[in-house]
């Protein structure tokens, strides 16, 4: 009986693969985000400016960058040699905010004008990258190139001696980074303090443009300062 019973019994079905099977051969790739942050430089540029925002430059470090964007910082290292390197890339990055866009419109002081304003108000929120970009190459900073490359076809299409042009806009950004410090100055840097009347001229010019409530004492500093150089600089041009 259990013979012809099992002769009877009809064929069981071939199992069905499931449905997540793979063919042979094939990798599955593993869910969710992947182990290891992909770094480029726009990445490096945003996490240094969180940085920045949240700690200072002095937070700003290489192990400091490298945990934050999740990575070992060797891997940081395989992007950017050294910190002066990341502060380029920051540089770089506030060079596209300065107002350049008047150059080839507008007329050259009034260009000369809003760059220079712009500029300022840029860097003076970021002062502690004055002293390293002062002194920075800047080669491989695209940015920070366009925009002394409309500056100085500015001044060359209005008539600016060629040879002096570089010369000119280093006199500029020189007052501009000065003018930047300025901006973050305390209302009393001027105060003589208990040597007031051993200084009167001085003391009465500082209570003199103390009365003056309806501007800031670094606008001020910064319009006269501008207007001196644009003038100078225009009776340069051809």
């Amino acid at each position: 009986m259990l013979g012809t019973q099992a002769a009877e019994r009809p064929p069981m079905p071939a199992p069905t693969p499931a449905p997540s099977a793979l063919p042979a051969g094939s990798v599955r790739r593993r869910a969710g985000r992947p182990t290891a942050a992909i770094l480029d430089q726009d990445g490096i540029t945003t996490a240094a400016l969180e940085l920045i925002s949240s700690k200072g430059y002095d937070g700003l470090t290489m192990a400091a960058l490298a945990r934050s964007l999740g990575v070992a910082p060797s891997a940081l290292y395989n992007h950017v040699a050294s910190k002066d390197d990341v502060l380029l890339l920051v540089e770089d990055h506030l060079a596209a905010m300065v107002d350049v866009s008047a150059f080839g419109v507008e007329a050259w002081d009034v260009a000369v004008r809003r760059w220079a304003w712009s500029y300022r108000d840029v860097f003076s929120e970021h002062t502690p990258l004055i002293p390293v970009i002062a002194v920075l190459p800047v080669a491989n900073a695209p940015k920070t190139l366009a925009m002394y490359e409309a500056v100085t076809a500015g001044f060359r299409d209005d008539g600016f001696p060629e040879e002096k042009i570089i010369s000119a806009i280093v006199a500029l950004e020189a007052f501009v980074f000065g003018a930047a410090y300025d901006v973050t100055a305390p209302e009393d840097i001027f105060d003589a303090g208990s040597l007031a009347e051993q200084v009167p001229n001085f003391t009465a010019a500082v209570d003199r443009l103390a009365a003056e409530k309806h501007t800031r004492p670094t606008d001020v500093a910064f319009s006269l300062g501008l207007e001196a150089l644009i003038t100078g600089f225009g009776a340069l041009r051809e």
